[in-house]
């Protein structure tokens, strides 16, 4: 049974704060890829000032997946997979599969992401940076104390990434009041972007990925709910905070007439802003966010397995390890893995609907969460978001699968 917050020592109370602050990091650099700073670059030079309202809307629902999915975990001391499998025999299964291959695919994107960064803050060779990247991730999972160095890593250069972030968009003085009022009064209203942007901040693996590392640090239980609620919340916010920074950055750059590079929209934000400092600066932001998700991508994946197989379990440590030198091995050798990351993108399109939705239906059932009384507001929402991120993953479906065909 865990331990009483009120009876913990300070050295207690304390190593329990860095979980709690270390696993919305977790969540909220998962999210934060390359993929991520490349997405918010298109949309806001799309959308203009009215990106700002797609951001708002998305914060509300991924913060409604978000309570959802953490609240359940806690209560119930179960990972996603368990809870599926508890819902319908064999769903956990099949989540699991899902998680891992589209975890895998975006890993071997972090990677690469990551080696652009070390090319592009110091001229080394992306193949060459991945493989550095690699091994310093590896370091952390081969520490004896992995889950707190974790914690560290993330928290501490997820606030890098945030410094970096604002210094361009300062420097790239945005028009910060009209940004704040199309944030509410949008000029276009793009249903897509805000589906697009909600599975990419709590799609896939990463809306559990926080969920399971409060598990993994003892952390659960109704007792534990306004804690796991107030760090699900903060999670979201970090990550937002991240991309309404980028946001206003990109908003200064194209408000004054500059356009972005189609093959590298976000380095332009950054070298329009602040000229070669700037790109080198882009660099060391690109290489924090692959190197984070990276970590939260190989952790998050393989926690779907460890249910599985009490030798997963015992020696997580190895696979997360396995799972992190074959995403850098198939770059080195393929390069980007087209072909991955398109059959991924059509199947994580499906996993947060198929892992929200098997939460939803466990919320309410009493062998799972006990005598725990989910509110009826956050099911709604859930719901809301179910239908939302359905809808996108079938979309997903028909416009990624037949470009396998093509390639």
């Amino acid at each position: 049974m865990e331990k009483d917050p009120q009876l913990m020592s300070k050295e207690e109370k304390k190593n329990r704060r860095n979980s709690l602050i270390g696993a919305a990091f977790l969540m909220a650099t998962s999210a934060v890829g390359p993929g991520f700073l490349t997405q918010t670059a298109v949309f806001t030079e799309t959308l203009l000032a009215s990106f700002g309202f797609v951001i708002l809307a998305s914060i509300i629902l991924d913060i409604g997946a978000q309570l959802n999915v953490w609240r359940i975990i806690a209560v119930s001391k179960k990972r996603g997979q368990e809870i599926a499998n508890e819902v319908l025999p064999g769903l956990g299964f099949v989540v699991a599969i899902f998680v891992v291959i589209g975890g895998l695919a975006f890993n071997i994107g972090n990677i690469g992401g990551a080696g652009l960064g070390t090319n592009a803050l110091l001229g080394i060779d992306p193949r060459l940076g991945a493989i550095i990247t690699a091994g310093i991730a590896i370091f952390v999972f081969l520490s004896r104390e992995a889950g707190a160095a974790m914690d560290q890593i993330v928290k501490w250069l997820g606030g890098l990434l945030i410094l970096l972030i604002a210094y361009v968009m300062v420097v790239s003085q945005p028009p910060v009041g009209e940004a704040i009022h199309r944030s509410f009064i949008p000029l276009e209203l793009d249903v897509y972007a805000i589906i697009t942007v909600v599975g990419g901040t709590v799609g896939g693996y990463i809306t559990f990925s926080g969920g399971h590392r409060l598990l993994d640090a003892g952390i659960s239980g109704k007792e534990s709910i306004r804690e796991v609620t107030r760090t699900s919340v903060m999670g979201i916010l970090v990550a937002s905070v991240i991309r309404i920074l980028l946001f206003l950055a990109v908003l200064g750059v194209v408000s004054a007439g500059l356009r972005l590079d189609p093959v590298n929209p976000a380095a332009s934000v950054f070298q329009h802003a602040a000229g070669e400092i700037g790109l080198r600066l882009f660099g060391l932001a690109l290489w924090v966010a692959g190197i984070t998700s990276v970590i939260g991508a190989a952790y998050t994946s393989v926690s779907f397995l460890r249910t599985f197989h009490k030798k997963i379990d015992e020696h997580y440590r190895y696979w997360i390890i396995g799972f992190i030198v074959f995403s850098t091995v198939v770059f080195v050798l393929i390069g980007d893995a087209a072909l991955l990351l398109v059959l991924a993108g059509a199947v994580n399109g499906l996993i947060l609907p198929l892992t929200l939705g098997s939460i939803l239906f466990a919320a309410h059932k009493k062998s799972i969460v006990g005598t725990y009384k989910h509110p009826i507001w956050l099911t709604v929402f859930g719901a809301i978001v179910v239908i939302l991120t359905t809808y996108l993953g079938i979309q997903t479906l028909i416009t990624q699968i037949p470009q396998l065909f093509n390639m």
